[in-house]
């Protein structure tokens, strides 16, 4: 939709990929997919290195929010670097929801560094199937 189109035109065109520094404010933001299925929407981010107790989700009208932490261990600060180019620091994304969800039933699950949440569709939004009978 032209929606999307121009939320895809504002994500590339005013934040910053999950690989580019941000000055040591924060990893930037972790790419996503989001698909549909005609039970719910699923929104999958790989988010490796950062526990679960890490990230926070919300979801509020339309709008799904992801937030995490990953932690700078304490040992790196001694240490004389010839490259560094792991993150760490705070992450944030905020998605369209493309359709009406049943919030207090998502479920989320963190697999081998990668987030899943899958978000039930409300149910005036499911296909339905209308049944023809023959007279």
């Amino acid at each position: 939709t032209l929606r999307d189109a121009m939320d895809r035109l504002f994500d590339d065109a005013f934040t910053r990929p999950w690989g580019l520094s941000d000055g040591g404010r924060g990893m930037g933001m972790p790419a996503v997919d989001m698909y549909q299925t005609d039970d719910d929407v699923v929104v999958k981010t790989a988010i490796p290195g950062i526990k679960p107790e890490d990230v926070q989700i919300s979801v509020t009208g339309d709008t799904l929010t992801i937030k995490g932490e990953l932690k700078e261990k304490n040992d790196n600060k001694q240490k004389a670097y010839q490259i560094r180019e792991q993150r760490w620091g705070t992450f944030e994304r905020t998605l369209s929801l493309p359709v009406d969800v049943k919030a207090d039933k998502a479920t989320a699950d963190f697999e081998n560094g990668v987030l899943t949440i899958t978000l039930p569709k409300a149910e005036e939004v499911k296909p339905k199937t209308i049944t023809v009978k023959a007279k």
